[in-house]
């Protein structure tokens, strides 16, 4: 067997609902340099015999990997290390590859010649149609990047590592933001619809832990890439998350200034 140009992972826990749609989509497509790793964390339910009824079709392309984790960030990590493909692409076991033609035209792209992300879009009932078009810095701190929309390098997550597991639900955001913020990284937006986004995935759940650190990332990664006022209002939110009562607003006010001194020193570097 060749080494096959794009890895899909699909990362599953009891999703025998819904997996068939996933599988369906993506043994139909026109072409087949590509490996599937099901990376699965220990279902109960008939998501294995599913997803073997599926290898008996083409043993040669897919891979099945059942053990507990630590959620669904974990097992994207492990396939990670596992894949053999130059080009990794993530979905859901709810969702699917927009047409059997996706992953040529994918293929097909000079991008891959010369980029280490290339991200389209997703169609969802949840987005009333197509999301979301080419992001921009500013963009990216407002609304995320589907991850079934982006094909990655395996280089990527060399130079910026993986999945960080301290955030249960937008650990995929988190990554975004490294790679799109990065110098080391080169991305490239491509109009295409890459697949069906299902309504309701796991990370369009809430995340405390990334909402409490989202701005100070967004206020160290962007200076010279976002607008002042947005920089500014990172800081102010920051001063808001210590919780400063109006009986230390003395405090309150030093941790403004000194949050002010070192985002100005970053300004007019």
């Amino acid at each position: 067997m060749q080494i096959p140009l794009i890895s899909i992972i699909i990362p599953t826990f009891n999703s025998g609902a819904t997996l068939a749609i996933a599988l369906e989509s993506i043994v139909h497509q026109t072409f087949k340099n590509w490996e599937l790793i099901i990376i699965d964390g220990g279902s109960a339910d008939t998501t294995l015999v599913i997803a073997k009824e599926y290898q008996v079709i083409v043993p040669e392309a897919i891979k099945i990997h059942s053990e507990k984790d630590k959620g669904i960030y974990d097992a994207m990590n492990k396939a990670i290390d596992i894949a053999k493909g130059d080009w990794l692409y993530f979905m859901g076991s709810d969702d699917s590859l927009y047409e059997t033609t996706t992953l040529e035209k994918i293929s097909n792209l000079e991008a891959l010649k010369n980029y280490e992300v290339v991200y389209g879009n997703v169609t969802s009932p949840r987005f009333n149609g197509v999301y979301a078009g080419e992001f921009t810095y500013s963009k990216l701190t407002n609304q995320n990047i589907c991850h079934q929309a982006i094909f990655f390098n395996k280089a990527v997550f060399k130079k910026i590592g993986k999945f960080n597991l301290k955030y249960t639900a937008h650990a995929d955001w988190d990554h975004n933001i490294r790679w799109f913020f990065s110098s080391k990284i080169k991305q490239i937006y491509s109009n295409l619809i890459i697949a069906n986004y299902a309504d309701g995935g796991f990370s369009s759940q809430g995340d405390a832990v990334f909402e409490k650190d989202k701005n100070s990332v967004f206020l160290n990664r962007g200076i010279g890439k976002l607008p002042v006022s947005l920089l500014i209002n990172f800081c102010l939110k920051l001063v808001n998350i210590k919780n400063f009562s109006i009986y230390n607003f003395k405090w309150r006010n030093l941790y403004i200034m000194k949050q002010g001194t070192k985002l100005l020193r970053k300004l007019v570097k």
